[in-house]
């Protein structure tokens, strides 16, 4: 089981990459500057978490271009990391990130080094492996297209087929309901407000269930916007084995948008689209980029295999597209789950940044490991009171709360690790003591 600690390689990360706290001067890495990053970090066989150590950060500059002080800013986020990831997991809010044994491989087989760096997520982390039916549409769908949605999403949940969508108001919300009716399981992908989603009665019963998966590559207050909308909608796909349009509108809107970037795609997946008198137009448009019609009639006792047959017949007809120059490598098909795979010629593949990233090993809870965010922060406060310092000093220079670090600075001298000081009232660490010689190295020991 994945341990609520995060690694060194995920501190590292989210540092870099993430989006937290206030005030911060330096704009986090974008997906292409720390893929650049970790093209550095493989060349010369170091890991993320390597450039926790500062001695790293100059050759870390060299090697990927990032301004030495950005990368300085953005790892001394370590006190408003804390703070964050406190509160996150107080919510029952996790984060893995690309480094991670256990983020997800269609992500990094599918995307290749689009796959975002971090993933923030809640319910049965098992889901994680993905696999299901992508089902997507309009936010203002026709009742025609609410109820095929509702009756796709119940033949899933009947055949134990995962639904696969993004939470947003319309046929997302729609084949997600229907499915956790159904006795279902659901994976969200969603575009904004990860933290309120999984506190609503609804999806915290489905989470308790283990029906329930929620997932996002943004931060978990993040609030809407049409870029993070159009970001989400290709994790939609990735994640699943089939998609189905339910309704899109021609050249508008995230549903269009989304399908024409998957049909595009050199590894493309099956995209199915709801055809007839009620569908829009959108719908029988995609047809014409290689979408394939969703069948007049299902066999709900054979439903898995029916859209295996018409996923192979669909590849055998589809026009062989020309390769790319800038494309790695098309990625190796990812069987559907409970299906098994197709026997297929075997061919070498050229690994791609993300697939080359270090993975590190689950780290492994044990009962000595410490839990509260005062372990975390306890080497940053040592290293600030090298010298004798005052509370407000320190909260200034920290920039946290003085009720908490008072609180702190109470147990670092009960604890042995500092010294108070009179006349006037200071606070210094007292150098023999080693906060970190005591703490199992399995443990993610500090935020920083």
């Amino acid at each position: 089981m994945m341990n609520e600690f995060l690694t060194e390689d995920t501190k590292a990360i989210i540092l870099l990459c993430g989006v937290f706290g206030e005030g911060s001067s330096e704009k986090p890495l974008s997906l292409a500057e720390y893929s650049s990053l970790v093209r550095w970090l493989i060349e010369v066989k170091m890991r993320p978490g390597d450039l926790l150590q500062k001695d790293n950060i100059f050759e870390a500059t060299r090697g990927s271009g990032i301004d030495k002080q950005r990368l300085e800013s953005l790892l001394g986020r370590g006190v408003q990391l804390g703070f964050a990831v406190e509160e996150w997991q107080r919510n029952g809010i996790w984060i893995i990130s690309r480094s991670d044994a256990y983020y997800p491989a269609r992500y990094k087989k599918h995307l290749k080094d689009k796959a975002p760096p971090l993933l923030f997520g809640a319910g049965n982390r098992s889901l994680l492996s993905g696999g299901g039916l992508g089902i997507v549409g309009s936010r203002n769908v026709d009742q025609a297209g609410v109820a095929f949605t509702r009756q796709v999403a119940e033949i899933c949940a009947y055949n134990r087929m995962p639904v696969v969508s993004g939470g947003a108001r319309g046929v997302d919300q729609i084949s997600m309901t229907a499915a956790l009716e159904a006795g279902g399981v659901t994976i969200g992908i969603l575009a904004e407000n990860l933290l309120k989603k999984s506190v609503e009665r609804s999806a915290r019963q489905a989470i308790a269930d283990g029906r329930l998966l929620l997932l996002s590559p943004y931060h978990p207050n993040a609030r809407f916007t049409v870029g993070t909308a159009m970001g989400r909608n290709k994790l939609i796909y990735a994640m699943s084995d089939y998609g189905l349009v339910v309704s899109a509108e021609h050249k508008k809107g995230g549903t269009w948008a989304g399908a024409e970037e998957e049909l595009k795609r050199e590894n493309a997946l099956t995209v199915f689209v709801r055809v007839g008198n009620d569908a829009p137009q959108g719908n029988s448009r995609l047809l014409d980029l290689g979408a394939i019609s969703w069948p007049g009639s299902i066999d709900r006792n054979n439903f898995r295999q029916q859209l295996h047959d018409l996923t192979v017949n669909s590849r055998e007809n589809r026009p062989k597209k020309n390769q790319s120059l800038f494309d790695f490598q098309a990625a190796q098909e990812i069987a559907p789950a409970e299906e098994p795979p197709p026997v297929t010629e075997v061919v070498e593949e050229k690994p791609t940044i993300a697939e080359l990233e270090p993975v590190g090993e689950p780290e492994v809870k044990t009962p000595g490991c410490p839990v509260s965010l005062y372990q975390a922060v306890l080497p940053v406060i040592l290293n600030k009171l090298d010298s004798p310092a005052t509370a407000e000093e320190l909260a200034e220079t920290l920039d946290v709360n003085k009720t908490q670090l008072n609180a702190w600075l109470k147990k670092v001298v009960e604890d042995g690790y500092a010294k108070k000081l009179s006349c006037p009232v200071r606070y210094v660490a007292l150098k023999e003591q080693n906060p970190e010689s005591s703490v199992p190295k399995t443990c993610g020991t500090s935020i920083l």
